[in-house]
């Protein structure tokens, strides 16, 4: 099975760092259909989640978004194009986030 590793630091807090998460599960569901599960931590977070073809999880920290999944096989041929999908929709949801008090 192919692996997609997505890190993307930030220097909100966890706090933040929690919403965006939200955000991203919300986004997630809706989009993906993906089933979600958050695993709440005191340093961080873990969300895992699957769907037909692709399973992972989601490590949410004070200081970074760590994202692992594992695409199926017909997902796998479409891994460039999923990796850089799910780049940009973290990075808007950061965007949309860093410009709140």
């Amino acid at each position: 099975m192919p692996e997609l590793i997505v890190k993307q630091a930030h220097t909100l807090g966890l706090p933040k760092a929690r919403q965006i998460a939200q955000d991203w599960i919300a986004q997630a569901q809706a989009d993906w259909g993906m089933a979600c599960e958050c695993r709440p931590g005191l340093l961080e977070d873990e969300i895992l989640f699957s769907r037909s073809g692709a399973k992972g999880s989601l490590l949410v920290r004070a200081e970074s978004f760590e994202l692992r999944a594992q695409l199926g096989f017909l997902l796998g041929s479409f891994q460039k194009q999923i990796e850089a999908q799910i780049r940009g929709n973290l990075q808007a949801l950061l965007d949309q986030h860093s410009g709140q008090a």
